[in-house]
């Protein structure tokens, strides 16, 4: 896992995260745009599961546990598909609120999979 790539993937699960908790309470119902926020988060970490299994395949490992980082990976990704799914489905203020915790799932996720990898633990 490369750091500045976890960094965007970071900050970008907590931008779009927090905007969609915003204006869901706010009332405002799923849309295209706010959908294609939530794809944006979904994007970004089918490029970050690329570039990890590159990392893999030119000798890279995981510090505590590769099977363990692929295992957070792969269900990181059906987490913004779920979110939109369910956005899909049920259009609603609540929905969109339920697509920003999803994104926001995804930036705690991204914290443990770089503790994962990297063996980095804050206050450690």
């Amino acid at each position: 896992m490369v750091e500045w790539l976890f960094q965007i993937l970071l900050w970008l699960s907590i931008l779009v995260g927090s905007g969609l908790v915003i204006v869901g309470l706010l009332g405002l119902k799923p849309s295209g745009y706010l959908i294609l926020s939530l794809a944006l988060v979904e994007i970004s970490l089918l490029v970050q599961l690329a570039v990890s299994v590159g990392m893999v395949f030119a000798g890279s490992q995981a510090v505590v546990s590769t099977i363990e980082y692929f295992g957070y990976l792969l269900v990181a990704l059906l987490i913004p598909f779920a979110g939109g799914l369910w956005a899909l489905a049920e259009r609603t203020r609540w929905s969109t609120v339920i697509m920003g915790a999803s994104a926001l799932t995804i930036s705690v996720m991204l914290v443990r999979m770089w503790q994962i990898w990297s063996g980095n633990y804050p206050g450690m």
